[in-house]
């Protein structure tokens, strides 16, 4: 008799799994996500910087699993776990399951700061990357009019919380299409958008080398971005943003990279999970005290991998391999063969700055690239992880036209307004 496995989530762990198992007779399986569409994270920070459309980095799960014959899908929003009954809660009813599969990713984490949390932008959806696109705008635009410089100076002050990947990435593709953009259609504004970038340790990039951190420092500084180390957010409100050294920046615009945690969902002990409130699962992502549930890529931490005793990074990487290796495993059960436990093949950490300007420390073989060389790996690598071809020629051409034209469609705003009922 055929299992039945409830994914839920279809982010790269979710993806590469349902990959691995398609059209295997031994499993059915019901894919679950809050979106109808697949997207890929690494790139949200180019849709709301206009460099990409939404449709050039997503794509409609139904069509994803149409050639799937064991696959179904099922938009909805993982409620509560009944483990005891093998049966989930939903937004929109309840299913049973044989294996449960979490992989729900992460969602920004705003220690607590109830103003940050009401006035930020995230970046973490394609839905937050549309906000801040349109935001951009309007904020050039009310401020192309303004004639109080104090609050014409909110308006173009953009601040950008967290020095990591996400943080460096978003500031660095911002301040390159303002340096392109203002000069040209507001012309009033020249010289006056200002871009933050702050970080509360001594360095961008934290978990990469040395001599990442500096070039990221550098040419970020060049590109005209104002960065300020060793500063903690400490409060903010609709016209400023507030420090812990006692200092201030006025702003109608933070984007908040900060931090993420992980999903918590009800029927599960507090106990179960740690740092980052995510599930603590064996070397097989088995989460513990269960024998059919499994958790995969930012849902879960693993302790046992020799090298990554803390824990795995965050990274696509991550969920990708684990994914992979559990359905490996499931597949592995069934023809009666013992399970392979987990352990992550890091190939390197990776940013982009901008046009030619990127970092990469790759680990086989063990070297430092910065600039076209980086750039180029860093495209290409994501360019081949997009889930279709669409995806990936829609990308190539418009990555093709930016590089030799920079202009960006960062001059439409689009409204979203709701559904018709």
């Amino acid at each position: 008799m055929k299992k039945k496995i409830l994914l839920i989530g279809g982010g790269f762990a979710g993806i590469n799994i349902l990959t691995q198992l398609k059209n295997d007779k031994n499993y059915e399986i019901v894919l679950i996500d809050k979106n109808n569409y697949n997207f890929f994270p690494p790139l949200i920070y180019q849709v709301a910087a206009s460099v990409l459309d939404p449709v050039a980095i997503s794509y409609p799960f139904r069509r994803f699993i149409r050639h799937k014959k064991n696959v179904s899908f099922r938009q909805a929003e993982l409620i509560e776990v009944k483990p005891e009954e093998n049966k989930v809660i939903l937004s929109n009813g309840e299913i049973d399951y044989d294996i449960l599969i979490i992989g729900t990713g992460t969602q920004s984490n705003y220690f607590g700061m109830e103003n940050i949390e009401k006035f930020s932008i995230p970046m973490k959806t394609l839905n937050d990357a549309l906000l801040l696109r349109n935001t951009l705008l309007e904020r050039l635009e009310k401020a192309s009019r303004e004639e109080d410089l104090d609050k014409q100076k909110q308006l173009l002050n953009i601040v950008i919380t967290g020095g990591g990947p996400a943080g460096v990435e978003i500031a660095g593709v911002v301040r390159e299409i303002m340096n392109h953009m203002i000069p040209l259609d507001y012309r009033e504004l020249k010289s006056k958008v200002n871009v933050y970038l702050v970080e509360g340790s001594d360095v961008l990039l934290g978990p990469m080398s040395d001599k990442s951190h500096k070039v990221s420092y550098d040419t970020l500084k060049k590109l005209g971005v104002e960065i300020l180390l060793n500063t903690q957010v400490k409060d903010c409100d609709e016209n400023s943003i507030f420090f812990a050294n006692g200092t201030k920046i006025d702003t109608k615009t933070i984007i908040w990279t900060a931090g993420v945690t992980s999903r918590v969902f009800d029927g599960f002990p507090k106990d179960l999970y740690a740092r980052g409130r995510r599930m603590q699962v064996d070397e097989f992502n088995k989460v513990k005290g269960y024998d059919n549930i499994f958790a995969v890529g930012d849902t879960c931490i693993m302790t046992t991998d020799p090298k990554f005793s803390e824990g795995h990074p965050q990274l696509a990487q991550v969920a990708m391999q684990q994914g992979e290796n559990l359905a490996k495993n499931l597949q592995r059960e069934i023809n009666g063969k013992d399970w392979k436990p987990f352990h992550y093949i890091d190939k390197g950490s990776m940013a982009i700055i901008g046009k030619n300007k990127a970092v990469a420390d790759l680990v086989a073989p063990k070297m430092f690239l910065k600039g076209f060389f980086a750039w180029a790996i860093w495209s290409s690598i994501h360019l081949i992880s997009l889930v279709s071809i669409g995806n990936k020629l829609n990308t190539f051409y418009r990555w093709l036209t930016m590089y030799f034209s920079k202009n960006t469609s960062l001059g439409i705003n689009y409204k979203i307004g709701e559904p018709k009922k």
